[in-house]
Protein backbone atom coordinates (compact mmCIF):
# COMPACT_ATOMS: atom_id res chain seq x y z
CA UNK A 1 0.00 0.00 0.00
CA UNK A 2 2.76 2.41 0.93
CA UNK A 3 4.67 1.50 -2.21
CA UNK A 4 1.62 2.38 -4.31
CA UNK A 5 1.22 5.74 -2.58
CA UNK A 6 4.92 6.46 -2.98
CA UNK A 7 4.78 5.45 -6.66
CA UNK A 8 1.77 7.72 -7.16
CA UNK A 9 3.55 10.66 -5.51
CA UNK A 10 6.69 10.08 -7.58
CA UNK A 11 4.57 9.75 -10.72
CA UNK A 12 2.71 12.96 -9.87
CA UNK A 13 5.98 14.81 -9.31
CA UNK A 14 7.29 13.50 -12.63
CA UNK A 15 4.13 14.58 -14.42
CA UNK A 16 4.35 18.07 -12.92
CA UNK A 17 8.05 18.36 -13.75
CA UNK A 18 7.38 17.26 -17.31
CA UNK A 19 4.37 19.54 -17.54
CA UNK A 20 6.21 22.66 -16.36
CA UNK A 21 7.51 23.67 -19.82
CA UNK A 22 4.15 22.88 -21.33
CA UNK A 23 2.39 25.01 -18.73
CA UNK A 24 4.61 27.93 -19.58
CA UNK A 25 4.05 27.67 -23.35
CA UNK A 26 0.41 27.10 -23.98
CA UNK A 27 -3.05 27.03 -22.61
CA UNK A 28 -5.95 24.62 -22.90
CA UNK A 29 -6.03 21.00 -21.82
CA UNK A 30 -3.03 19.02 -20.70
CA UNK A 31 -2.97 15.27 -21.27
CA UNK A 32 -0.99 12.56 -19.56
CA UNK A 33 -0.59 9.72 -22.06
CA UNK A 34 0.95 6.24 -22.05
CA UNK A 35 2.36 4.89 -25.24
CA UNK A 36 2.46 1.22 -26.30
CA UNK A 37 5.76 0.68 -24.41
CA UNK A 38 4.25 2.04 -21.16
CA UNK A 39 6.17 5.34 -21.10
CA UNK A 40 4.30 8.39 -19.88
CA UNK A 41 4.15 11.55 -21.98
CA UNK A 42 2.61 14.88 -21.00
CA UNK A 43 1.45 17.24 -23.71
CA UNK A 44 -0.89 20.10 -24.46
CA UNK A 45 -1.01 19.37 -28.20
CA UNK A 46 -4.08 17.34 -29.16
CA UNK A 47 -2.43 15.71 -32.19
CA UNK A 48 0.29 14.18 -29.95
CA UNK A 49 -2.36 12.19 -28.07
CA UNK A 50 -3.48 10.08 -31.06
CA UNK A 51 -2.91 6.34 -30.65
CA UNK A 52 -2.12 6.60 -26.91
CA UNK A 53 -4.04 5.93 -23.72
CA UNK A 54 -4.58 9.51 -22.45
CA UNK A 55 -6.36 11.28 -19.65
CA UNK A 56 -6.83 14.98 -18.99
CA UNK A 57 -4.60 16.25 -16.18
CA UNK A 58 -5.50 19.95 -16.28
CA UNK A 59 -8.33 21.72 -18.09
CA UNK A 60 -7.30 25.36 -17.78
CA UNK A 61 -3.85 26.78 -17.52
CA UNK A 62 -3.05 30.27 -16.37
CA UNK A 63 0.20 31.62 -17.72
CA UNK A 64 1.82 34.27 -15.55
CA UNK A 65 4.72 36.19 -17.07
CA UNK A 66 7.89 36.25 -14.97
CA UNK A 67 8.65 39.42 -13.03
CA UNK A 68 12.34 39.41 -13.84
CA UNK A 69 14.59 42.06 -12.34
CA UNK A 70 13.33 45.04 -14.28
CA UNK A 71 12.86 48.32 -12.44
CA UNK A 72 9.24 48.49 -13.58
CA UNK A 73 8.40 45.63 -11.24
CA UNK A 74 5.82 46.53 -8.59
CA UNK A 75 8.03 44.95 -5.93
CA UNK A 76 10.96 47.21 -6.77
CA UNK A 77 8.88 50.33 -6.17
CA UNK A 78 7.08 49.13 -3.06
CA UNK A 79 6.65 51.93 -0.55
CA UNK A 80 5.19 51.70 2.93
CA UNK A 81 1.73 53.21 3.33
CA UNK A 82 1.66 56.90 4.10
CA UNK A 83 0.22 56.35 7.57
CA UNK A 84 2.79 53.69 8.41
CA UNK A 85 4.02 54.26 11.96
CA UNK A 86 7.61 55.33 12.13
CA UNK A 87 9.87 55.44 15.15
CA UNK A 88 11.21 58.87 15.90
CA UNK A 89 14.72 59.33 17.30
CA UNK A 90 13.21 60.54 20.59
CA UNK A 91 11.10 57.39 20.93
CA UNK A 92 14.11 55.24 20.04
CA UNK A 93 16.26 56.95 22.70
CA UNK A 94 13.48 56.60 25.26
CA UNK A 95 13.12 52.89 24.54
CA UNK A 96 16.89 52.43 24.77
CA UNK A 97 17.00 54.21 28.15
CA UNK A 98 14.15 52.07 29.44
CA UNK A 99 15.90 48.93 28.24
CA UNK A 100 19.12 50.04 29.94
CA UNK A 101 17.29 50.65 33.24
CA UNK A 102 15.70 47.20 33.12
CA UNK A 103 19.03 45.52 32.34
CA UNK A 104 20.77 47.39 35.15
CA UNK A 105 18.05 46.33 37.62
CA UNK A 106 18.35 42.71 36.53
CA UNK A 107 22.14 42.90 36.78
CA UNK A 108 21.91 44.27 40.32
CA UNK A 109 19.51 41.45 41.30
CA UNK A 110 21.72 38.78 39.74
CA UNK A 111 24.82 40.13 41.50
CA UNK A 112 22.96 39.97 44.83
CA UNK A 113 21.83 36.40 44.10
CA UNK A 114 25.38 35.48 43.09
CA UNK A 115 26.78 36.84 46.35
CA UNK A 116 24.09 35.01 48.34
CA UNK A 117 24.78 31.71 46.56
CA UNK A 118 28.57 32.12 47.06
CA UNK A 119 27.99 32.62 50.79
CA UNK A 120 25.75 29.52 50.95
CA UNK A 121 28.42 27.50 49.13
CA UNK A 122 31.15 28.72 51.50
CA UNK A 123 29.01 27.76 54.52
CA UNK A 124 28.44 24.27 53.12
CA UNK A 125 32.12 23.80 52.31
CA UNK A 126 33.03 24.61 55.92
CA UNK A 127 30.70 21.91 57.29
CA UNK A 128 31.56 18.23 57.29
CA UNK A 129 28.94 15.73 58.48
CA UNK A 130 29.80 12.46 60.20
CA UNK A 131 28.33 10.24 57.51
CA UNK A 132 30.53 11.87 54.87
CA UNK A 133 33.67 9.83 55.35
CA UNK A 134 33.88 9.44 51.61
CA UNK A 135 34.77 12.74 49.89
CA UNK A 136 32.47 11.85 46.98
CA UNK A 137 29.51 12.37 49.33
CA UNK A 138 30.78 15.83 50.20
CA UNK A 139 31.07 16.68 46.52
CA UNK A 140 27.57 15.35 45.85
CA UNK A 141 26.19 17.54 48.66
CA UNK A 142 28.04 20.63 47.38
CA UNK A 143 27.09 20.12 43.69
CA UNK A 144 23.71 21.97 43.82
CA UNK A 145 25.36 24.95 45.54
CA UNK A 146 28.13 25.03 42.94
CA UNK A 147 25.57 24.81 40.13
CA UNK A 148 23.65 27.76 41.58
CA UNK A 149 26.81 29.87 41.78
CA UNK A 150 27.70 28.97 38.20
CA UNK A 151 24.19 29.83 36.96
CA UNK A 152 24.19 33.27 38.58
CA UNK A 153 27.75 33.93 37.34
CA UNK A 154 26.66 33.18 33.76
CA UNK A 155 23.59 35.39 34.14
CA UNK A 156 25.75 38.29 35.36
CA UNK A 157 28.11 37.85 32.40
CA UNK A 158 25.21 37.74 29.93
CA UNK A 159 23.63 40.89 31.36
CA UNK A 160 26.98 42.70 31.24
CA UNK A 161 27.32 41.71 27.55
CA UNK A 162 23.81 43.01 26.84
CA UNK A 163 24.63 46.34 28.47
CA UNK A 164 27.87 46.57 26.47
CA UNK A 165 25.97 45.91 23.22
CA UNK A 166 23.40 48.52 24.17
CA UNK A 167 26.14 51.16 24.42
CA UNK A 168 27.33 50.53 20.86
Amino acid sequence: MIKRILAFVVFGAGVMAAAAPVLAQGSGSIWSCRDKEGKTHVTNIRSDTEGMDCRVVEERVTVVPGGGSSSSSPRAKAQPPSGFPRETPAKRASAKDKQRQILEQELEQERALLEKSKNALAEQEAVRYGDERNYARVLARLKPYQDTVELHQKNVEALERELALLDK
